[in-house]
């Protein structure tokens, strides 16, 4: 667009630059068109506007010629002076805002100037600590100082995986429980899993005598046929975690069909609709809550076969397995549960056919539950079933007259009662205890040949454990408890006789297992080199042997090298033994091979002397 003719002659003529001065890289000012045309309009403000300058923050430039001459000066004072009532018509508040957003506009590019430099600043700075690492590293194999294109490359893909990396654990793993991070596992040798649960002494010395049959608990359950497990469930002694194992962490052909939101599995044996399993989270209490010795073993049979004729039932085998705690710990949980509100109202209590009356079985509370009673008064009351629970579920109450206190004088009663509850319990399948969760999964898989899943775990902080007693009221509760505590010490030895007993014989088996293979390696090798030397050596069979001295001598190194043999299958047999295997086996093999019936007059050897094995 042209300028007009009075806008020409008022610029004058354009700016050249001097001569050896740079020439001006800019691009014109956008407000040049403006002017001109301000200047068609109003030829007497065209010398104030142009005399004004660029704008605040555009520069004129090193060694430009003025805008204007001498004679020009002074008129633009005159046509400022002119132009002063026109900006005395702009508000102030525009004004300031106007100024305000300049000021801004200057911060903000000082800002992104100076982080633009402290980027590239901190990225040469990376640059180089990166390189003086890897020059560390890989010094021998190229030099960081002279880094081609591809090096760098190279480092930039290797810290973005970092990155990446470090991003992807955050969000996988956020917390410190992350399995990623337990590398105490790398770090330490994995424990013996049956080791002393209760962190005393793995040293166990034997109070009782029991016989060989007493020891080994090998039953022959088929899952496929009749057979039937019913767990007895005592209150508060870890029977509510130990059924859940039954139903859900058992490798099975046909596993238990558990629902989210119901409590019941589906325990069917393989091709029937028919259970397995006879238990709270199976069956459901089909006996009553909680039904004790006397009420199983005549409510079981009658549920299970109720609908079938006395001469159709099948021959089952029930096999009755239970769990055992510490009576004080025991006795402590069931306090704070009543505390909270519990009253187990729907046991039923059935003995000889009948529930007990109000006045065999008294109630210790009025209203409708005992909940916040202190301990001294859940102690005082005579007629509190938590006293002495485990002896009275595990026994033969029909032995007594049920509940009926008059039969028989106390003394003798507590004395036909322990004496019951101790030989159901020896008799039992299988029972197990609260404090050593890993020999009681290791027994039941033995016992029943059934696998668990994954193992179980031992808590030691229980409810129970977080009361903290005095000596003396932990001596009254044991008073309390003087049954449950004698039956407790009889099943605790019990309890780790066999589990002693069996994981000496699964040992006797793996060393007659690999007495086995090295008989078998012997058979093969001499037969394999008897084989080759009578080939080899003595083609012709009618020469005498005696004049082949070749031969004997060939029938020497066979047996030293054979010998050999052995020593080296000894040794590495003899690796995953402890110390006190070793001994045993050199003293049960002086020279010569053991055989099955020097295992079995071992295991014979075992009744009574326990603590020798350990």
């Amino acid at each position: 667009m042209a300028l007009p003719a009075c806008a020409a002659r008022a610029l004058g003529p354009p700016l050249q630059p001097e001569r050896g001065a740079p020439a001006r890289t800019t691009c014109p000012r956008r407000h040049s068109r403006v002017e001109a045309e301000l200047a068609a309009s109003r030829p007497e403000s065209v010398a104030a506007s142009v005399r004004a300058g660029p704008p605040r923050g555009v520069s004129r430039g090193f060694n430009s010629q003025p805008l204007l001459d001498e004679p020009l000066k002074a008129a633009s004072s005159l046509v400022g002076a002119a132009r002063a009532p026109l900006f005395a018509l702009l508000l102030r508040g525009r004004r300031r805002r106007m100024h305000d957003l300049r000021r801004r506009w200057d911060l903000g590019s000082l800002c992104r100037a100076l982080l633009t430099r402290g980027l590239a600043a901190l990225g040469h700075s990376l640059k180089h600590v990166l390189g003086a690492i890897f020059s560390k590293i890989f010094g021998p194999l190229a030099s960081v100082g002279n880094m081609d294109e591809k090096s760098n490359k190279l480092l930039l893909a290797l810290v973005m995986l970092f990155l990446f990396a470090v991003i992807v654990l955050q969000y996988v793993c956020p917390g410190t429980e992350c399995q990623l991070l337990r590398l105490q596992a790398f770090s330490s040798p994995l424990p013996d899993p049956y080791r002393s649960e209760d962190e005393s002494s793995a040293r166990f010395v034997p109070r009782y005598n029991f016989s060989r049959g007493d020891l080994l608990r090998k039953v022959d359950f088929d899952i496929k046929g009749d057979d039937l497990i019913v767990f007895l469930h005592i209150q508060k002694t870890g029977g509510t975690t130990f059924g859940r194992h039954l139903v859900r962490n058992i490798q099975l052909e046909q596993p238990c069909e558990c629902r989210v939101g119901q409590k019941k599995c589906t325990c069917h044996r393989p091709g029937k609709r028919e259970t397995w399993l006879f238990s709270r989270f199976s069956t459901g209490w089909s006996c009553g809550l909680h039904a004790d010795w006397t009420e199983l073993t005549s409510c079981v049979p009658a549920v299970v076969d109720g609908k079938r004729d006395a001469r159709l039932r099948p021959s089952r085998n029930f096999h009755y397995i239970t769990i055992l705690r510490d009576p004080v710990s025991r006795y402590l949980s069931e306090w704070r549960h009543v505390q909270r509100g519990a009253t187990w109202k729907a046991s039923l209590h059935v003995c000889d056919g009948r529930p007990p009356t109000s006045e065999e079985l008294p109630s210790c509370y009025t209203g409708d539950d005992w909940s916040g009673c202190p301990l001294k008064e859940f102690m005082d009351c005579p007629y509190n079933l938590a006293n002495n629970r485990q002896v009275r579920m595990l026994s033969d109450l029909t032995l007594v007259g049920c509940y009926n206190l008059s039969v028989m004088p106390e003394k003798q009663r507590n004395k036909v009662l322990l004496e019951s509850a101790k030989s159901n319990l020896k008799h039992m399948a299988f029972f197990g205890l609260t404090e050593f969760q890993r020999k009681t999964q290791y027994l039941f898989e033995k016992t029943f040949n059934m696998n668990f899943i994954s193992p179980f775990t031992q808590y030691n902080t229980t409810r129970a454990s977080s009361v903290e007693i005095s000596e003396e009221l932990q001596k009254r509760i044991e008073g309390l408890n003087f049954l449950d505590m004698e039956l407790y010490s009889y099943a605790k030895d019990l309890f780790l006789q066999r589990y002693q007993f069996m994981r000496q014989k699964e040992h006797q088996e793996a060393r007659r297992k690999r007495q086995e293979q090295r008989k078998f390696l012997k058979g093969r090798f001499l037969q394999t080199h008897y084989q080759t030397q009578s080939q080899g050596q003595n083609p012709n069979p009618s020469q005498n042997p005696s004049q082949n001295p070749n031969l004997n001598a060939s029938q020497s190194g066979t047996q030293s090298l054979f010998q050999n043999l052995i020593q080296n299958l000894t040794q590495s047999s003899g690796q995953n033994l402890s110390p006190k295997e070793n001994q045993e086996s050199q003293k049960q093999n002086p020279g010569q091979e053991q055989s099955d019936g020097n295992t079995s007059n071992g295991t014979d050897d075992y009744i009574g002397s326990v603590e020798k094995w350990r």
